[in-house]
């Protein structure tokens, strides 16, 4: 036996018998007199976790038909309470945001200190405030988005000529890669005046191993105990990672300070030039060190979302050519076919608006939402969720919900014609950027880029399947991570309208 088996036997161990003495403290005081929402029965050690599955949004959904809209589960040593019903997250998100608004850290964000400078991860408390504040007033206003808006139009024209490469080839896009490399650049440029993804690109690669690190399931997020050991290694690749993009981050920071010097003055063009504006009006508000990490936030939150969203939408619309049809001709009729689309024009498309809505309904990026954690017992409709536990929202669940929805798992756009359903997070059956005080900053960004990209890319082209696959056979399997995208990429030939 070498040395590593000795290990995970060693630790196997000790997790077992502190399962078995978790189980027989169950019915402890800090249970008793206490009203538990329901849930399946834990084993030791493993608690619940061997019923989540590959898709556990999916596989707590099923759960949740058995033991209802809220649930007590044990995923590993952790006590976890699912909510599936958007009347549940409307109490908790909306009546008891507070109780609910703190984040439950997973392991990996804890790389290079990160979860103590994000605005995602961080506690709502002062500096939360400050950054949140910063970012609402200076990032992603209307008055500062407006000013971005012939950049975006910009990598949006520059996308559509990387397909029209391909059109004139006869040769097919990977819609996903394309989607993540205009993004990419959508935001480095927004934040930095750069593009920072190109095919040989360093940061290009560092972006995609980060998600693919924080989508795998890390043991040390169900047995804490193990946080040192880091037995998967994901924490020691992940600060890797986030190493490289800190220094990438300091050396645009540093040149860009260096061009102030020489231009005397302050010149405010983009994100980069609003903090540095900030940080020396306000340098008790916001440093370098927390520029650097929140802009690593911007790129993790901003760019397998967008690219995920947009992806399915382009195989929910081939999938089903009568739907595409009617968004073309809608674009036709409206803007001409063949243009691009302006910001401007979505408020004139309403069914562009619908086939983005029904997307994120079918498809929500983050499917669980962020995890959250209670800092003390909280009453939710009747049920104490235990001081500790971490607290996940099933959105999936709620947008798939018979009682909400007619035909949930049917891709129909025309559910949300004169809906006034919207995705801002007012209504609890749709909230795919969540809602309450931890509701998603760039959430009007996302707004503006989503409808603007998919528009352009069904008015600029026809699309056809590449292979000999019909629209019906498409391949619909997904993959379950921090982001919910397509398991097998989609690949089209755009062909001229």
């Amino acid at each position: 036996m070498d040395f590593l088996s000795i290990v995970v036997a060693v630790l196997f161990a000790w997790t077992l018998v502190q399962g078995l003495c978790l189980l027989a403290k169950r019915s402890s005081s800090k249970s008793v007199g206490k009203k538990l929402p329901p849930g399946p029965f834990h084993w030791p050690v493993i608690g619940n976790l061997h019923l989540l599955g590959t898709q556990p949004h999916k596989s707590l959904s099923q759960l949740a038909q058995k033991y209802g809209p809220i649930m007590n589960l044990k995923l590993g040593l952790i006590n976890t309470v699912i909510i599936s019903s958007s009347a549940m997250a409307r109490e908790a998100l909306q009546k008891q945001d507070l109780a609910f608004s703190t984040r439950l850290v997973i392991d990996v964000v804890r790389a290079q200190n990160h979860s103590q400078f994000s605005v995602v991860w961080l506690p709502v408390a002062s500096k939360w405030r400050t950054l949140r504040k910063i970012m609402n007033s200076n990032i992603f206003s209307g008055y500062k988005l407006d000013a971005g808006q012939q950049l975006r139009a910009r990598k949006i024209q520059e996308l559509i000529t990387y397909c029209q490469n391909y059109s004139q080839a006869g040769e097919a896009v990977d819609i996903g890669r394309a989607a993540f490399r205009t993004t990419m650049n959508l935001l480095s440029n927004t934040i930095f005046s750069k593009d920072l993804c190109d095919p040989c690109s360093e940061f290009k690669d560092l972006v995609r191993n980060i998600m693919e690190e924080a989508e795998t399931p890390n043991m040390v997020d169900y047995f804490p105990f193990l946080r040192k050991f880091d037995p998967q290694r994901l924490r020691r690749r992940m600060s890797g990672h986030f190493s490289k993009v800190l220094h990438i981050f300091r050396g645009l920071i540093d040149e860009r300070l260096e061009e102030r010097k020489v231009m005397s003055g302050n010149r405010n063009v983009d994100i980069l030039d609003t903090l540095l504006n900030i940080s020396q009006q306000t340098p008790d508000e916001i440093d370098n060190t927390l520029i650097q990490h929140n802009c690593l936030d911007l790129f993790i939150a901003g760019t397998d979302t967008t690219t995920s969203t947009i992806e399915w939408a382009m195989v929910k619309l081939l999938k089903n050519p009568e739907t595409i049809a009617k968004a073309q001709a809608e674009l036709a009729d409206v803007i001409d076919k063949g243009k691009l689309l302006n910001e401007a024009d979505v408020s004139r498309l309403p069914y562009l608006q619908c086939i983005v809505k029904e997307t994120l309904r079918l498809h929500p990026p983050a499917p669980l939402l962020l995890p959250c954690r209670v800092d003390q017992d909280v009453v939710l409709c009747g049920y104490t969720i235990l001081k500790d536990s971490l607290v996940l929202f099933n959105v999936w669940a709620i947008w798939c919900d018979p009682n909400i929805w007619e035909n949930p798992l049917m891709f129909k756009p025309e559910r949300f014609w004169n809906s006034e359903i919207d995705v801002r997070g007012r209504d609890f059956e749709l909230i795919p950027f969540g809602a309450g005080r931890r509701i998603c900053p760039a959430m009007p960004l996302a707004l503006r880029v989503i409808p603007v990209m998919l528009g352009s890319l069904l008015n600029s082209f026809q699309w056809k399947i590449d292979g000999d696959i019909e629209p019906k056979d498409l391949d619909m399997e997904e993959k379950f991570g921090t982001t919910s995208g397509k398991a097998h990429p989609l690949r089209a030939i755009p062909i001229p309208l």
